[in-house]
């Protein structure tokens, strides 16, 4: 998967194609929070999809503070239906606020299953509860991603903050936020989903 990924297969076909457009639509940890502009999320991924040679336009669709019940109610007006791609990162702040997981899944669901009927690809990027909200808060929310991804059949990113949330050299002063070099951090794991987010994108584009 690594050589294929790595910018064989997805960077020759991408040379010759128009730029795949992916949506990241998430909360702070995608809009960039207390990040000069260019070291956010999106402008990073963008960069490194550029570097590779890689045709494809990142656009941010972050808002600081979002819970999933509330990126549902901005679906249809932050993502737009000309967007071939979706990188959901919503639930950290349902789970820092203690939000009834029933709820969190309910809007998760929404937002995946509207973005397919629309026939974009998806990309569900993991969170997981603070270990403070107990056993049975953390057990009924950690398995909302990997229950929805099964369910939807889309791509699954586990945990969004993986090699970051454990390292507080990675993180702003608030212990929360990822600083530029944890925002790197997190691209660098996750570009190989996103590179297969493309592909699935190009498959679908390609003449049959």
């Amino acid at each position: 998967m690594g050589g294929i990924m790595g910018g064989g297969l997805v960077g020759t076909r991408a040379q010759a194609a128009e730029p795949v457009e992916i949506v990241a639509f998430g909360d702070s940890l995608t809009a960039g929070y207390g990040l000069a502009s260019g070291a956010g999320f999106a402008d990073q991924l963008q960069a490194r999809l550029d570097e590779e040679g890689i045709a494809a336009k990142v656009i941010n669709a972050g808002v600081s503070g979002d819970t999933a019940t509330g990126g549902q109610q901005r679906l249809e007006w932050s993502v737009p239906e000309t967007a071939d791609a979706v990188i959901v990162e919503l639930g950290a702040n349902d789970a820092l606020r203690g939000v009834d997981p029933k709820v969190t899944r309910a809007a998760l669901t929404t937002i995946v299953r509207r973005l397919q009927e629309r026939g974009q690809k998806v990309l569900l990027a993991g969170m997981y509860a603070p270990p403070n909200l107990g056993d049975e808060y953390g057990e009924a929310f950690n398995a909302i991603y990997p229950d929805l991804a099964k369910e939807t059949g889309v791509l699954f990113y586990p945990f969004f903050l993986d090699g970051v949330a454990l390292d507080d050299s990675l993180k702003q002063p608030d212990g929360l936020h990822p600083t530029k070099e944890g925002v790197t951090v997190i691209v660098d794991h996750i570009l190989p989903k996103v590179k297969e987010l493309i592909e699935e994108v190009r498959q679908e584009q390609a003449p049959e």
